[in-house]
């Protein structure tokens, strides 16, 4: 009985201190009256930023504890340990304060202010951690992380891009290929599963963004086969959701934003 309830004891201890296993929850202000909740992950060795977004409706529900009410199954969620690893610090993006209901992010990934909410978390990053600050979007991450860096330029933008499962078809809003990319100015890494099922996401339309890419001082693309497929073709355990492969692919797209910096 000693022995289940200090397994209990440590259990709550994680759960409720989420800075001991090296992870804190801040807040910080963006629009006024709105605040913006991360889930921060430093590096031991950090040599780069990589703010996280998530894809589907984008509200993970962040917990003071660390936790997750949505979404720890998405794969740069279920990767972030992996990107730290990678000596990345690792910041993941909640929905913000005034979109902590229904549709969260939906409807409003490519407006105004989400740009400056995200403008808010590329400037505080840069003022915790010395070094570059990348946006990585999965799925309808994606969307998020094209569309800003179509927005903001310079010391207000991100250094660079990483479009993991890319939306490149949309019959509901603006895929990223339709996005102003020639507004881009800063190198962009594309991952995609030549196997990935989601009917947004074909495999055969990734050269056609890559045109659209050219002008960009780097570019690249990350192609992975195999690995697991289970569930909606969609979503995070299917190959859109590279699952099976998250190690290799976390530590390509690492290699790559390092190389990029040196």
């Amino acid at each position: 009985m000693k022995a289940v309830r200090n397994i209990l004891l440590a259990w709550l201890w994680l759960t409720l201190c989420p800075a001991a296993f090296g992870q804190t929850v801040v807040d910080i202000p963006t629009r006024p009256e709105v605040s913006q909740r991360l889930l921060v992950i430093p590096a031991a060795s950090p040599r780069a930023t990589v703010i996280l977004l998530a894809g589907g409706h984008g509200g993970l529900g962040i917990f003071a504890n660390g936790s997750f009410r949505w979404g720890e199954g998405n794969f740069l969620i279920r990767s972030r340990q992996m990107f730290a690893e990678q000596g990345l610090n690792v910041v993941i993006v909640d929905a913000p304060s005034d979109r902590q209901n229904a549709p969260y992010l939906a409807g409003f990934r490519q407006t105004a202010e989400h740009a400056a909410d995200i403008k808010a978390v590329i400037a505080w990053a840069r003022v915790q951690y010395p070094g570059p600050v990348w946006l990585v979007g999965t799925s309808r991450g994606t969307q998020s992380a094209a569309f800003i860096g179509t927005q903001l330029q310079g010391p207000d933008g991100p250094d660079g891009l990483v479009l993991t499962a890319t939306i490149l078809s949309d019959n509901k809003g603006r895929a990223v290929p339709a996005m102003a990319l020639d507004k881009l100015r800063i190198p962009v890494l594309l991952v995609h599963h030549e196997q990935d099922g989601c009917s947004h996401c074909a495999y055969a339309d990734i050269p056609g963004l890559q045109e659209k890419l050219r002008h960009l001082p780097r570019t690249g693309l990350l192609s992975f086969q195999g690995g697991a497929n289970r569930g909606d073709p969609c979503e995070a355990y299917a190959h859109h959701g590279f699952n099976g492969l998250e190690k290799e692919v976390v530590a390509q797209i690492a290699t790559w934003i390092l190389s990029t910096e040196n």
